[in-house]
C-alpha cells in the first residue's frame, strides 16, 4: 500500500539545548513529508491554489518511544486516509535506521483560501480518487478534544510579527510550538524525553495580535498549555515528558 518515505537530518538548527529534536523541527519535517506526499498524489500546493484551495492543519498527536538526537537520520513514512466529509487524516511512522521510534496522526481540512472557509473533500476529489488508498493505521488515536481549562498561570506571551507567517499569511504551526514550549524553563527540561503531545489549532493568529500563553499541570502527568488572545482560547497543547 502507498507510503511516502522521507528520510531528514538532524542539524544543529534542529535540536535543543540537549541536542533532542525541537518540536517545531518535528512539526516542520512531518509537514514537508506531508505536502511532498500530497504533490506526489496530486493535491499539492501547485495543484491546489489555482482553484484558491489549500490544507490547513487541525490537530496532531505524535507519541515517542524515545527522543531522537543530533545527527539522527529520521526517516518518515506517511499516507494519507479517506476523508470524512471536510476531515482529511493523515499517519505518519517515525524510524531512526531500523528502530521505530514514534508515531503520529494530524487531522486537516481543505480551505477557500479566499475566505478561510471549510470545504468538502468534493469541491476537489472524485470519489474513486481514494480507492487505493492505504488503509493502515499508524497510531489508534481518536481522542482529539482537549478539555478547556478553568485556571492556569499566565507564563509568557508572544506578538505575531512576520517571521511567525507563512504563505497563507496566519501562523505557521510550527510556531506554536515554539511558543508552547517556552512555559518551560531549559533546567525543567534537562534529561526529560519528550513521551507524547497532543496539539489543537483552535483558531488563527494574525500579526501584532499578543498570544498569552497560560500552563496547567493535570492529575493524569500531562501539562496543557493554551495560548489565549484577549481571553479567547487560540491553541491548546497537551504534552508529557518521561
Amino acid at each position: 500500500m502507498y507510503r511516502n518515505v522521507r528520510s531528514y537530518d538532524l542539524k544543529y538548527t534542529d535540536v535543543d539545548a540537549y541536542d533532542n529534536i525541537k518540536l517545531s523541527s518535528l512539526l516542520s519535517f512531518l509537514e514537508e513529508s506531508a505536502c511532498l506526499s500530497a504533490a506526489e498524489l496530486g493535491f499539492g500546493y501547485d495543484d491546489l491554489m489555482p482553484k484558491n484551495l489549500g490544507f490547513i492543519l487541525v490537530n496532531v498527536f505524535i507519541k515517542l518511544e524515545r527522543n531522537i538526537h543530533l545527527n539522527d537520520k529520521l526517516t518518515i513514512h506517511t499516507w494519507p486516509l479517506k476523508p470524512s466529509f471536510a476531515i482529511f487524516l493523515r499517519d505518519s511512522e517515525l524510524y531512526v535506521g531500523n528502530e521505530k521510534v514514534g508515531v503520529a496522526t494530524a487531522r486537516w481540512c481543505m480551505i477557500d483560501t479566499s475566505s478561510f472557509s471549510v470545504r468538502p473533500s468534493s469541491a476537489f476529489f472524485k470519489p474513486e480518487d481514494f480507492d487505493n488508498y492505504n488503509t493502515e493505521r499508524s497510531v489508534n488515536f481518536s481522542d482529539w478534544k482537549i478539555p478547556a481549562q478553568e485556571s492556569g498561570k499566565k507564563v509568557c506571551s508572544h506578538r505575531v510579527a512576520f517571521s511567525d507567517y507563512d504563505h497563507y499569511f496566519h501562523v505557521n504551526n510550527t510556531r506554536y510550538a515554539d511558543f508552547c514550549m517556552d512555559v518551560f524553563s531549559v533546567d525543567e527540561l534537562k534529561d526529560k524525553a519528550l513521551s507524547s503531545v497532543q496539539i489543537s489549532y483552535v483558531k488563527q493568529c494574525k500579526e501584532n495580535e499578543i498570544i498569552d500563553f497560560y500552563r496547567v499541570e493535570t492529575a493524569d502527568g500531562f501539562t496543557v498549555i493554551e495560548g489565549r488572545v484577549d481571553g479567547e482560547l487560540r491553541v491548546q497543547t497537551r504534552i508529557k515528558f518521561d
